[in-house]
């Protein structure tokens, strides 16, 4: 579903000035019991570093005697998720990656977790947004990689339990040749995009959505311990005909079933790569008044079928090879400040980047939870499900 080609280039650590990312999912899951599946070896699934395997070599080969890999939610074209996996999969031939539920939201890939407890058909690791991996602790095993010094200690769980992968900005979308220019929120009240558009999800369980909110209620006028107005709006959207809640895919973009998305500007620049090849000119734009920026968060299930394989995803996402790989899919990677430190970023693909405008909305895990409660109590009863 997604990519971008638009970055910001300042410090990685000033783009979250979260002051700790400490785990407030609670320490009991009515679900599932502690442990890998019964078809996992207790030794991959209890490795809390590379040093528990001895070396790269050893994580490779434990990978490769288990030979499969679960993911889910990795939509090819967000973040470059498909080159990505491909290169994976080139560098590590032995091991078949399985792909599930591609636009799944991340609260549906914990319920995945849930759902799958204990069979070989579990997650073995989740792409997820702040909200979820801060409050689902609980399904996680902790597990620092090789690169875990030069992940910024603002934007991982202190534990290892989760640590932010990418980020981009939100922004909103539309299709420039049907509907013209949009300069602001209001504009998109006029009734010629009746039934159009669309948050990425719901934002009580989806990151893209969540943050959308966030955006459209800075923009509204509120703040972070300040929702109403951003309810507002989209009730206000709602009561106009505008607002849409079928699910964002690639078939509702083509369609033009959603003419105006909320999305990260990764997804963005890949609608717009998608419908330039089909004649559309898709349009996208952020706000200096409201920068919202949030990392998505690489957790590995702690009853992970495949738990060697889960940690050499790990290993390999937090690589220069695939860091770059987010970077040329239009994502700020977590380790882009150190890798232009040490040499390794791709600066061709860097220099093609935009720089962020204005300051930052970022929030905390408390900040997190407690928007996430408060939309679970006030979205659908306003707006519906």
């Amino acid at each position: 579903m997604k990519s971008l080609r638009k970055i910001m280039t300042v410090s990685v650590a000033a783009i979250l000035s979260v002051s700790t990312l400490a785990a407030c999912g609670s320490g009991s899951s009515s679900t599932s019991s502690a442990g890998a599946s019964s078809t996992a070896d207790s030794k991959s699934a209890s490795a809390t570093s590379l040093a528990d395997f001895g070396s790269m070599d050893d994580l490779v080969k434990a990978a490769n005697e288990e030979g499969e890999l679960n993911v889910i939610a990795l939509p090819h074209d967000w973040s470059n998720y498909g080159e990505v996996i491909s290169t994976f999969k080139k560098k590590y031939p032995k091991i078949k990656v399985n792909e599930s539920n591609p636009n799944a939201s991340s609260k549906e890939e914990i319920d995945a977790i849930k759902t799958n407890a204990g069979t070989d058909a579990a997650p073995d690791v989740v792409d997820v947004g702040l909200a979820v991996a801060a409050t689902s602790t609980q399904y996680f095993a902790p597990y620092k990689v090789k690169a875990w010094d030069s992940i910024p200690d603002s934007l991982k769980d202190s534990t290892g339990l989760y640590h932010a992968g990418y980020t981009g900005i939100m922004s909103v979308g539309w299709n420039k040749d049907k509907y013209g220019t949009v300069t602001s929120l209001d504009d998109l009240m006029d009734s010629k995009f009746a039934g159009t558009v669309a948050l990425n999800g719901k934002p009580a369980e989806a990151g893209a959505a969540f943050n959308g909110f966030l955006m459209a209620n800075a923009l509204s006028g509120g703040s972070l311990t300040n929702l109403q107005p951003g309810l507002d709006f989209f009730k206000k959207l709602k009561d106009k005909g505008n607002l849409t809640q079928v699910d964002v895919t690639d078939g509702t973009i083509d369609s033009g079933q959603t003419g105006v998305v909320f999305d990260w500007t990764y997804n963005q620049a890949s609608y717009k790569k998608s419908l330039k090849s089909k004649g559309v000119d898709w349009e996208y734009k952020t706000f200096p008044k409201a920068q919202v920026v949030s990392y998505y968060n690489q957790a590995i299930n702690k009853q992970a079928p495949h738990p060697a394989a889960a940690r050499l995803w790990e290993e390999y996402l937090y690589s220069a090879d695939a860091q770059n790989l987010w970077l040329k899919g239009g994502a700020t990677p977590v380790l882009l400040s150190a890798m232009e430190k040490d040499g390794t970023v791709d600066k061709d693909i860097l220099a093609d980047q935009t720089q962020l405008e204005g300051d930052t909305i970022s929030y905390t895990n408390e900040d997190s939870s407690r928007i996430t409660t408060w939309l679970q109590n006030n979205w659908d009863k306003t707006i519906g499900n």
